[in-house]
């Protein structure tokens, strides 16, 4: 009897103390802030890739974080080079204009807009960017331009180019709401002349003209060769002028040293999947469930409005084959893990919009544990502070419909009319908030998307800052991998004018050009298209490549980052974006090399490989982009082929034979300064 009574008192103190266990862990959640969670995430991952053991660490090559050497002559040179005189007091007229779009199609059309200012002698007024406006519901401290630019530095860095004014004269302000003054709507590829011959006279006649920019340009990206100094100006619009406000430059670079913490290099990565992208080009068959119907309204719509003209349902996977579609983050992931980068690699993931969601990234953070984003690197109270002080939105909260009494229901019955009556159809299931929340929402309601709610139109101007972010990270960063850039739609991608950046500001930066032509492809076929190849070829080991096909995609890639690469990137994607190519009108050639290249007895590769390319002023001579003795021979003594992962050798001897793959002519790594 006794040892009953021990047993239960037991039984009872083990339930106490697993209710206070309980207790404690509830109260733990819920008054533990979002800071404490956040700052553990960041130690976690400095401490996973900061072991601080020589053993344990992985050792990073590298050559695979290394500039390029041939590059190094290349140097930024956006200053006017022949009589470029200085705006005067005596212009034609203004010119105020509403940019619509995101962030790729605002910073295009703003760098199109001063230089036809310039072309115009006309003064600009700071242009309205529509998707950041006060009925937005954006913080009421910024105005529509200063939400993401410096304005300030955007007025005074174009001082010599453009006489740039914050708002028209007020009684030119008052005519300009009552609608008199003209309004165009100039395609992107509008040229010189067009503006010369329709929109000069009409400007000298009114004073003051509108211009509505929907394209993501107003002026077309190859300008006759007397207009160079035209494009300079792009230049230095884009790359001097249009900075960031100090808040997002200041979080931006902030990003990058907890990326760089402990001197460890990163790789931005942007996937390149946005909704109306893959709409155009048919690739709603590569996704899944409502995901597939968002992209197939979309094309739709395209469709209506002539954008399109192709069939609504085309093969996605046959698209895709023929390099119209993009790579997917898992096809990305077995591209760099192809080149060496190990399973540690800290991975930036640049964009603030990438279709498909979480999901579809999955086996690329498999592949890559320390991929990260900008929720990753910042708090939520920092990424508040960016935004600013915001009026609340209403709750949209779903109202079931009043609940009838019965003295209703009996009236309704008396005026139902003569019996006998069907019986009333069953109530429709209610539509719980839970299925409603997300931009998707409203497929699971109706055949038609609604208009963009005030809470809708907030998150679309915070897109704005985000990219913003990604931008300054992307263009920082160690290396840089697009997964969709030069789509062929003509409209800017965030890829190409990162890209650009890099190559006017550090040319020898670690660029891929993926969607480049290879040495080994014949004229007119895409790398896309090649890749894809790549990809089929061993679909059935792709986690465990031959050998051979993995010296494929290295001497693919390795040849995109150099000269080969550039030059044809020049051929295909310049037509389509300036701004994604800015040499060789931007840029110069430092022929004497520096002062470490000649010291190790290497050569420099400092030929005029473009047209019109010009030899460096002497004060250019000494460039900061120069590197030390000991590095270049440190990259000398390295090996010219990289160590194999793991996951690349554990096919043992099979992994030796040769692979069916695009013809390989030869069986080695192909560097790109060699």
């Amino acid at each position: 009897m006794m040892f009953k009574s021990k047993i239960k008192w037991a039984a009872l103190g083990g339930l106490v103390l697993s209710f206070l266990s309980l207790l404690v862990h509830l109260l733990l959640a819920k008054y533990s802030g979002a800071e404490l969670v956040h700052d553990s995430a960041i130690t976690g991952f400095n401490e996973d890739l900061n072991l601080g053991v020589g053993e344990m660490q992985v050792a990073v090559s590298r050559k695979l974080w290394r500039k390029v050497m041939s590059l190094e002559s290349l140097q930024p040179y956006a200053n006017p080079r022949s009589r470029y005189p200085a705006p005067t007091e005596q212009h034609n007229g203004f010119i105020y204009a509403k940019i619509f779009g995101g962030f790729e199609k605002i910073r295009t059309s703003i760098c199109d807009l001063v230089t036809i200012s310039r072309l115009l002698n006309a003064t600009l007024v700071i242009p309205e960017i529509q998707e950041s406006t006060q009925s937005k519901g954006i913080s009421s401290k910024f105005r529509s331009f200063s939400y993401i630019y410096n304005e300030e530095q955007f007025v005074s860095a174009l001082a010599n180019d453009v006489n740039i004014v914050k708002s028209l004269p007020l009684k030119l302000k008052e005519a300009r709401k009552l609608k008199k003054y003209p309004t165009f709507k100039p395609k992107r590829t509008a040229s010189p002349s067009y503006y010369m011959r329709e929109i000069l006279p009409e400007l000298k006649k009114a004073k003051v003209i509108g211009l509505v920019l929907t394209d993501g340009g107003c002026l077309k990206s190859i300008l006759p060769h007397e207009l160079v100094e035209y494009q300079r100006l792009r230049c230095r619009v884009a790359f001097h002028a249009l900075r960031f406000r100090p808040e997002i430059l200041a979080l931006g670079h902030l990003m990058v040293e907890r990326l760089r913490a402990s001197g460890q290099p990163y790789l931005a990565f942007h996937p390149g999947l946005v909704r109306d992208t893959l709409a155009y080009h048919g690739c709603a068959e590569l996704f899944q469930d409502v995901h597939t119907e968002l992209i197939q309204y979309r094309r739709a719509q395209m469709i209506k409005q002539g954008i399109v003209k192709d069939e609504l349902s085309v093969d996605s996977y046959f698209r895709k084959g023929n390099g119209s579609c993009p790579l997917m983050p898992e096809e990305v992931g077995l591209l760099l893990r192809a080149m060496g980068y190990p399973p540690k690699t800290r991975v930036y993931l640049a964009g603030s919009e990438t279709f498909g969601g979480q999901r579809i990234l999955i086996p690329l953070r498999a592949m890559f544990t320390n991929l990260v984003d900008r929720t990753s690197l910042c708090s939520k109270q920092e990424l508040l502070n960016l935004i600013g002080p915001e009026s609340p939105i209403p709750l949209d909260l779903f109202q079931a419909p009043p609940v009838k009494n019965v003295e209703d229901l009996k009236k309704e019955w008396n005026k139902a009319g003569p019996r006998p009556r069907p019986l009333p159809p069953p109530p429709g299931r209610p539509i719980y908030q839970h299925e409603k929340e997300g931009w998707y929402g409203w497929i699971a309601e109706k055949d038609s998307e609604p208009d963009p709610s005030l809470t809708d139109l907030r998150m679309q101007a915070h897109r704005l800052l985000w990219d913003a972010l990604d931008y300054v990270v992307s263009v920082e960063a160690d290396a840089f991998f697009p997964g969709f850039n030069d789509d062929g739609s003509g409209w800017p991608d965030f890829s190409s004018l990162v890209m650009g950046h890099r190559l006017y500001e550090i040319a020898s930066s670690r660029t891929y050009r993926p969607d480049s032509f290879s040495h080994l492809l014949l004229i007119g076929v895409l790398s896309r298209k090649y890749l894809a190849e790549l990809l089929n070829s061993t679909s059935s080991n792709l986690y465990y490549p031959k050998r051979n096909w993995t010296l494929t995609v290295r001497k693919h890639l390795n040849s995109s980052l150099g000269e080969e690469g550039l030059m044809r990137e020049f051929r295909q994607s310049k037509a389509m974006s300036f701004l994604s190519h800015p040499i060789p009108e931007c840029s110069c050639r430092n022929t004497k090399p520096p002062k470490a290249q000649s010291e190790s007895g290497k050569a420099s590769n400092s030929q005029f490989s473009y047209k019109g390319e010009v030899e460096c002023p002497r004060w250019m001579e000494h460039s900061p982009t120069t590197v030390d003795v000991q590095d270049i021979t440190a990259n000398e003594n390295e090996p010219q082929e990289d160590e194999m992962e793991e996951w690349e050798l554990e096919s043992g001897e099979e992994g030796r034979s040769t692979d069916s793959v695009p013809s390989l002519e030869q069986d080695e790594e192909m560097d790109p300064d060699d």
